[in-house]
């Protein structure tokens, strides 16, 4: 066998070599990457986001739809945290409002946020204007509270009004992942039961996951078939519907200024420490 015979099949072989090298290199940064979706949020700056659906729940609740980037494009927000939305008011004036989308980082392609529009709320004036393919500017991930699998054993939440999104995205985020044996304890406190934000699918959580969630709503003005909590949040409502006071549970809390006022008062007194506490 002559020497340029053999340099040949050297050289075809380093080639070939390389070839299947930088194929199977070319292979692994794409299932890299189509495994890694590309996050749609930047901290600094806001970005625009197309509304792509726009669903009326209630006279003054919506379900806003809206587009991310690309059909595997996900939002980025950690567990737990929310973003910023900048709008105008009915004045025209810039506003800056956090909310919690309802939806996860295994929802691909889009987010959603379930908006309670108040008569004299300024972001609110934004959101009623709003149609079918404006955009939303939107920054983050924002906040201090971050949620990490088996964190606690157990979380206790009072939740009001709109302060349920938060709740909402956590329980979410736990109750998917099949890993996570996370107890969520959840009282909802609103004015009438048109009110309350996303019962449907709180109400099938709470038959999914019967071990690991329960629900108690309470009501201002309750209809008269009524078998949840009367008035506002008691004392004796969380020391029934909320896990007792130890260093392995927190107690999460996010409604209007006067509810979250009472909320601490009725857990300090509980003996929660501030370790155990968390408010959105």
């Amino acid at each position: 066998m002559d020497m340029e015979y053999l340099q040949n099949l050297d050289v075809q072989l380093l080639v070939g070599g390389a070839v299947a090298v930088l194929a199977i290199a070319v292979g692994a940064a794409y299932l890299y990457s189509s495994k890694k979706p590309k996050v749609s949020l930047d901290p600094e700056n806001f970005k625009e986001f197309k509304l792509v659906k726009r669903l009326q729940l209630s006279h003054n609740v919506a379900k806003f739809t809206f587009e991310l980037p690309t059909p595997t494009s996900v939002l980025g927000l950690p567990i737990g945290q929310h973003i910023s939305c900048r709008g105008k008011d009915s004045q025209g004036e810039e506003v800056i409002k956090p909310y919690t989308p309802t939806t996860l980082d295994s929802d691909v392609g889009h987010f959603e946020l379930v908006i309670k529009m108040y008569p004299q709320g300024r972001m609110s004036h934004h959101f009623r204007e709003m149609r079918v393919g404006d955009y939303l500017a939107v920054k983050g991930p924002k906040g201090r509270f971050r949620y990490q699998p088996g964190q606690v054993r157990a979380f206790g939440m009072t939740a009001g009004g709109s302060g349920i999104t938060p709740m909402f995205q956590v329980t979410r985020a736990i109750l998917e992942n099949p890993n996570d044996k996370t107890k969520v304890h959840l009282i909802y406190a609103n004015v009438t039961y048109e009110d309350i934000l996303l019962k449907e699918e709180l109400d099938g959580f709470a038959a999914k996951y019967p071990d690991q969630f329960t629900i108690y709503y309470v009501l201002n003005q309750p209809p008269e078939s009524w078998n949840g909590g009367v008035g506002f949040v008691s004392k004796e409502m969380i020391q029934t519907h909320c896990p007792a006071p130890a260093s392995d549970i927190q107690v999460l809390r996010c409604g209007p200024p006067p509810m979250n006022k009472a909320m601490a008062a009725h857990l300090e007194a509980l003996g929660y420490t501030s370790e155990m506490l968390f408010q959105f």
